[in-house]
């Protein structure tokens, strides 16, 4: 006998087709059987050994979080209901150029101190791994949800060539390619790049393009972080889409707005390039997030000259006055690489977690607000706080558009992600809302997508780009990563001031068949994996 049978569910099955109603079996970790309209038909009905009532609910694949940074996360919380509740089943990890895997003892610690704003610095944590498959094989004990990996190029780049501003000599490139092949031939799924984020940003697009070619070559992607999301990105998207065309290589392009006052309204621009070159053959995605506002580090809005050499480097010049005049002037007048090109808005910088607990006054302010109420200009505070935390701050910025973020969700190239970032007091929303807020917002509220269409773009478009043959449909012999929610009430409890908050309307959530979030809440199943995609030489 079947382990499950799921009754009467609204079947929404992620091919963008519409919804049926039908009964489907679980065994084993896969769907064996789903009868269309049983009890209409009056036909023998599938029996298990259990049984769930879905009258009412709509039953999904698991979403797929295309941009996730829970690389820490996952090893540290098991509970991880941030990401279980919304009814991800598989996060994409190793986002934005900087990740873990692959690395030495140097690189790692470089590593570590680089992206504590995004995970922490893992004191907690066994660092038992230096290797892509290390790192996956660590996966594989057992987690909340699924998880993919990213080969980070930035991470590369840190082992071969340092933190330097400097072109790859012939034999560092060799190397940098080698071990690119070694992560995916070890299970990742293509390669990531943070090109605001150093030390990746001091690759030239013909290194980019050289190691884009070996992700090509085993069947991967290629998902960059663009130089620019304000003055130059219309530009900075133009060039990823020549560099992946150079290099015959699929594109993903990561939270893929287009912010700042510079860039109001001009979605379409982007979405008529995007059309162009998937017209002349390329082969393009893109994710996105359904918020205005974004979320980095505040370190990463420095200029990038200021952070050449790694961590250290950047908090030495912090602390020299003369050179910490030199960034605030890129920084506030300039338009510094970091801030996009723009000249930083303080007022639009707020302070979402710190590492410090001496620090927490300043979370949930802007930085000009923190400023005036010290009476001194925000770079004395923003210097302060990058210094005293030694680079851990988090922000957001309150820099986007509604406009352009509906018109780009609403292209045939898109898919889901949170970009979330789980750490500090007040994190965005997104890492806990973003996959019902579009269920809720923009599905029910708004109507800017179908229910069938929006739940195509959470899983089997995403399974689609990760080339996985089993996983993002309902169908038979698929994986049983499932979500069963209510179209009527799902939404996003997590807001900006009460970020933490899980969603509603959303009982049930398995992984590979076993229940993850049952009745609303969270078990103790574990039955998340490394997912490995097989490379496929050229």
């Amino acid at each position: 006998m079947a382990d499950l049978v799921i009754r009467d569910a609204d079947v929404v099955d992620g091919s963008g087709g519409p919804a049926y109603r039908a009964d489907v079996v679980v065994d084993d970790g896969r769907i064996v059987s789903i009868v269309k309209e049983a009890a209409a038909a009056g036909c023998q009905r599938p029996t298990a050994m259990r049984e769930l009532d879905a009258e009412g609910l709509v039953l999904s694949p698991g979403f797929i979080d295309m941009h996730a940074h829970s690389d820490l996360a996952l090893l540290r919380d098991p509970d991880h209901s941030a990401k279980a509740a919304q009814g991800v089943t598989l996060e994409v990890v190793g986002q934005d150029g900087l990740s873990y895997a692959p690395v030495d003892d140097r690189t790692l610690a470089e590593v570590r101190r680089a992206i504590t704003g995004w995970n922490g610095y893992g004191d907690d944590i066994d660092f038992d791994w230096r290797s892509v498959g290390g790192y996956l094989d660590r996966l594989d004990r057992g987690v909340a949800v699924n998880a993919a990996y990213l080969v980070p190029q930035g991470t590369v780049r840190a082992l071969v060539v340092g933190w330097e501003d400097r072109p790859a000599t012939p034999d560092e490139l060799d190397r940098m390619r080698r071990l690119v092949a070694e992560g995916l031939e070890q299970g990742a799924v293509g390669m990531s790049s943070g090109l605001t984020y150093p030390p990746g940003m001091y690759a030239a697009d013909a290194e980019l393009t050289e190691l884009c070619r070996v992700v090509a070559g085993y069947g991967g992607y290629y998902c960059p972080h663009h130089r620019s999301y304000g003055a130059g990105a219309l530009r900075a998207y133009a060039e990823t889409v020549a560099l992946a065309r150079e290099a015959g290589c699929p594109l993903h392009l990561a939270h893929a707005t287009l912010n700042f006052g510079v860039n109001r309204g001009r979605a379409p621009e982007l979405l008529a390039l995007l059309d162009d070159a998937l017209a002349a053959g390329a082969d393009i995605s893109l994710d996105t997030y359904p918020y205005t506002p974004g979320c980095t580090t505040l370190v990463a809005l420095l200029p990038s000259w200021a952070s050449e050499g790694g961590p250290e480097e950047t908090l030495r010049r912090l602390t020299d006055d003369a050179t910490a005049e030199r960034i605030r002037r890129d920084l506030e007048v300039t338009g510094a690489d970091g801030c996009h090109g723009v000249p930083v808005e303080w007022d639009t910088v707020e302070i979402s977690g710190v590492t410090g607990p001496a620090l927490r006054e300043y979370v949930g302010r802007t930085v000009e607000d923190s400023a005036a109420r010290r009476g001194e200009a925000p770079w004395v505070t923003a210097r302060r706080l990058l210094v005293e935390d030694r680079l851990g701050p988090t922000v957001l910025q309150h820099v986007g558009h509604e406009e352009n973020v509906r018109a780009i969700m609403r292209h045939r190239a898109h898919t889901g992600g949170s970009d979330g970032i789980l750490r500090g007091a007040k994190p965005h929303p997104r890492a806990y809302g973003t996959f019902p807020h579009y269920l809720g917002r923009y599905v029910r509220e708004l109507g800017v997508l179908s229910l069938e269409e929006c739940v195509a773009r959470l899983t089997a478009r995403p399974a689609a780009r990760l080339r996985l043959p089993d996983r993002g449909l309902v169908r038979e012999g698929y994986r049983a990563d499932l979500v069963l929610f209510d179209p009527a009430t799902v939404a996003a409890g997590a807001t900006f001031d009460r970020p933490r908050t899980l969603p509603t309307g959303l009982p049930h959530v398995l992984v590979d068949g076993r229940f993850v979030i049952e009745d609303g809440r969270r078990t103790d199943v574990l039955a998340g994996r490394a997912v490995r995609r097989t490379p496929v030489p050229a």
